[in-house]
């Protein structure tokens, strides 16, 4: 048996209140897809964070090709061959695709930056990924799903031996999902040591070699064959006891009045004639692949992006909607982005604050003073019903999980009782079991007839959760589908809507 690329022994990590790692192990072999699974605040991203030289174990030792090592920062970990890719983005908005691409290896000539050069180099590994984007464009025109793949395009192009993916699909639907795994497995041939952090079991189930997986910040299990695992058992590690998950089960078909209607809905962003209706206690679902205008066409609704033409009607009249205060507190309309660290949260603030939010202008006394007291009592309801994992409301957000801070996204929204709600990408970097409870508390929301509008990049999410599905493809709506949520069925027929009207298909028929 080969030397492990990256050994750890009795890893733990302590911080302020919190004991993120609790004597944990982990073996990464060269030439092998390597999953490490738990709940949100199960140790996984601090582990990952103690590889990749950001924090130092208060305990424990990491073995580096069987050496004892210890990394004072990331750039001694890249260094020693070690590539990632975090959960939270880090790349700079101001800059173009090629330059945060090329970042750690900047090519010169003469002592200068060699342009040219650093984008052909970019364009290589866009087209790796089958990334179509131009590598003069800044980052900051990118959607968030675009935005993903080119971490994970930044990390290949380091070309390390060891490489960590802290959920590299959250964002990203099954087209570059399958790409992705194409080169990976590639990487796996030439002997590269991968470990594959997700909380989607059906591609742990898919590409990977081993499991381990963590729950509390222990070892629930360490180093386990795929082959000797199914999805019950694996749950039942990362829960703690069988039959932690439940089917959504029926829903009744909704017969109601239209809430929201789109009328040859233009905007700045590129949509033209964007038709569609939703009703009153609708969970309407949208999908496209990566540069389809989900997002985009939602941030018009709401007020933050511009539209250029049509009409949007609420209840039958004509809305205008020149921002997100607007949208909100006369249309009684909220947005969770998928971007909730650059929209969505304030992570230096409280989890109370960042609920809080939305109901400052209900709950505020006279002058607009709004106490702590106020505000913890206001939204204390929202952390229990969601299962927020935080020592007190008045922990600083920036200091959860990123699977708990999405639940304080929701929350906030669900605390504004609103009667449209806007939910993109609901479940991204978020556990399995809280996945599942998610799903239910958006068709609960749904039941006191609020209308929901879903966006996800994960099929089989939006096939269970949405009554009817928008297709969307090239800044338009392609096809206006209703659900059986069974996947088998629908799969094919959203596919074919997205072929069949792109222009490239267009163009050869």
């Amino acid at each position: 048996m080969s030397t492990p690329a990256i050994k750890i022994e009795h890893a733990t990590k302590r911080f302020p209140g919190v004991l993120a790692l609790d004597d944990a192990h982990l073996e990464l072999r060269p030439g092998e897809i390597h999953a490490l699974l738990g709940e949100n605040g199960a140790g996984k991203s601090t582990l990952i964070k103690i590889i990749t030289g950001v924090h130092e174990p208060t305990e424990g030792t990491v073995y580096v090709d069987g050496q004892p090592t210890v990394f004072k920062s990331p750039h001694d970990a890249m260094g020693a061959g070690i590539g990632a890719v975090h959960q939270e983005r880090n790349l700079i908005p101001r800059f173009s695709v090629a330059e945060n691409i090329m970042l750690e290896a900047t090519p010169t000539r003469a002592g200068q930056v060699d342009y040219p050069e650093m984008r052909r180099q970019a364009q290589h590994w866009l087209a790796e990924l089958d990334l179509d984007i131009d590598p003069d464009l800044p980052v900051h025109r990118l959607s968030v799903a675009q935005m993903q793949l080119l971490e994970i395009a930044r990390a290949l192009s380091l070309e390390s031996k060891i490489l960590l993916l802290d959920e590299p699909t959250a964002s990203i639907t099954d087209h570059e999902v399958q790409v992705l795994f194409t080169f990976l497995r590639k990487l796996k041939e030439k002997g590269v040591a991968i470990l594959f952090v997700s909380h989607k079991l059906e591609e742990v189930f898919e590409i990977c070699d081993r499991v381990t997986v963590l729950r509390d910040g222990r070892n629930a299990c360490a180093s386990v064959p795929i082959e000797e695992l199914n999805r019950d058992r694996v749950v039942a590690h990362m829960v703690g006891r069988e039959n932690a998950l439940s089917d959504l089960g029926h829903r009744a078909e909704v017969d109601a009045p239209v809430k929201l209607e789109l009328k040859d809905v233009s905007t700045v962003a590129g949509h033209k004639d964007i038709n569609f209706t939703a009703r009153k206690g609708e969970v309407l679902g949208f999908y496209g692949l990566v540069g389809a205008g989900r997002s985009e066409l939602a941030r018009a609704l709401i007020g933050a992006d511009k539209m250029s033409g049509g009409q949007v009607l609420i209840d039958g009249v004509e809305a205008k909607i020149p921002n997100v205060q607007t949208a909100l507190r006369k249309y009684r309309m909220g947005y969770v982005s998928e971007d909730r660290k650059g929209d969505g949260l304030i992570l230096a603030h409280s989890v109370a604050e960042n609920i809080g939010v939305t109901i400052w202008h209900k709950i505020a006394r006279l002058g607009g003073f709004v106490s702590d007291a106020m505000q913890r009592a206001a939204v204390g309801s929202y952390v229990d019903r969601l299962e927020v994992k935080t020592p007190s409301l008045r922990q600083r957000l920036g200091n959860l999980s990123g699977g708990n801070q999405q639940k304080v996204s929701v929350a906030k929204w669900l605390a504004a009782q609103t009667e449209i709600l806007i939910i993109d990408e609901p479940t991204v970097g978020v556990d399995i079991r809280t996945k599942g409870y998610l799903h239910k508390l958006i068709w609960e929301v749904a039941d006191t007839g609020v209308t929901v509008l879903v966006i996800s990049s994960d099929m089989p999410e939006i096939v269970a959760v949405a009554d009817r599905l928008i297709v969307m493809n090239e800044m338009a709506v392609v096809a206006d589908l209703p659900n059986t949520r069974n996947y088998d069925e629908m799969s094919p027929r959203i596919m074919d809507a997205i072929v069949t009207s792109s222009s490239d298909y267009k163009e050869s028929a």
